[in-house]
């Protein structure tokens, strides 16, 4: 165990696995302990993740006790090898190759220098230096121009600097194949929650106290409330709309929280909201 080999199991696959893998490569290793041939690969694995020093991560599945990892990515013999890109696996092998073939499968997969560009903008994305990062990306658009990922982080970024028409050149230029992505999907969905936080917030506050009952502000306001990440009070704005008009201009109140579940994809604030919505709703 290391900091670039580890166990997962199915709880900790999605932080451990599929997250990582958007910054580096991830290698699953699928083994049991009764298989001799994962006995012999293993170390190979391991003694390579080492040698790389985090250039890719090893996590070891044990597929006797997580049968249902096992069942979900297609392990029909092991060991077997699958290697995972941005939340996908990307390539696999199955069997225990000698060193000289995992190295090269290795190698097929390390990042280019726009990968590594990109890695270190995500990382300063989070850290909340968005100039540095978007110079970053900059530079990997220059390298990679028909990347999408990198297109998308370039259009997250944006967004974050208040820079909507350049982030929707970005989305625009994501390939047709490209915005089917679920990534791109929850993008076009912040960027149109983006736009109504351009509003003047004083005035729509005034604009409320003038007028309680003004569907169209509280509608504005509940989306400025999401743009600024606020998502439980922008929900709660949206649910006191449905139980006051459902109908109001064609439920929009609706129609804009289902985007804002859209947005949030699989956090646990979705399923929370799903619950209070089918309760006002039926």
């Amino acid at each position: 165990m290391s900091q670039f080999s580890f166990d997962v199991d199915e709880r900790t696959f999605p932080s451990l696995v599929l997250e990582r893998s958007h910054e580096v490569p991830v290698l699953v290793d699928f083994w049991a302990p009764w298989c001799g041939p994962c006995r012999v690969l293993k170390p190979i694995l391991e003694k390579l993740s080492e040698e790389y020093g985090g250039r890719f991560l090893l996590a070891k599945v044990n597929s006797d006790e997580n049968p249902a990892l096992a069942t979900r990515y297609g392990v029909r013999g092991i060991p077997n090898v699958k290697a995972f890109r941005h939340g996908e696996v990307v390539d696999e092998f199955t069997g225990a190759l000698p060193e000289r073939a995992v190295r090269d499968f290795i190698e097929r997969l390390l990042p280019s220098p726009a990968d590594d560009l990109l890695r270190e903008a995500q990382q300063l994305r989070r850290r909340g230096d968005l100039a540095a990062a978007l110079q970053r990306l900059e530079a990997a658009a220059a390298l990679a121009p028909d990347d999408d990922e990198v297109k998308r982080a370039l259009a997250e970024v944006l967004i974050e600097l208040g820079r909507l028409e350049e982030a929707q050149a970005q989305i625009d230029a994501i390939s047709a194949a490209g915005r089917l992505d679920e990534a791109t999907k929850r993008l076009v969905t912040r960027l149109e929650f983006a736009r109504a936080a351009t509003e003047d917030e004083r005035a729509l506050r005034e604009r409320l106290a003038r007028n309680p009952d003004d569907m169209e502000a509280r509608l504005r306001q509940a989306k400025q409330l999401v743009a600024a990440g606020r998502y439980a009070e922008g929900m709660d704005e949206l649910l006191a709309m449905i139980r006051r008009d459902r109908r109001w201009n064609d439920e929009a109140a609706r129609k804009a929280l289902l985007s804002v579940f859209e947005l949030l994809g699989d956090d646990p604030l979705v399923a929370e909201y799903r619950r209070k919505l089918a309760s006002v709703l039926y």
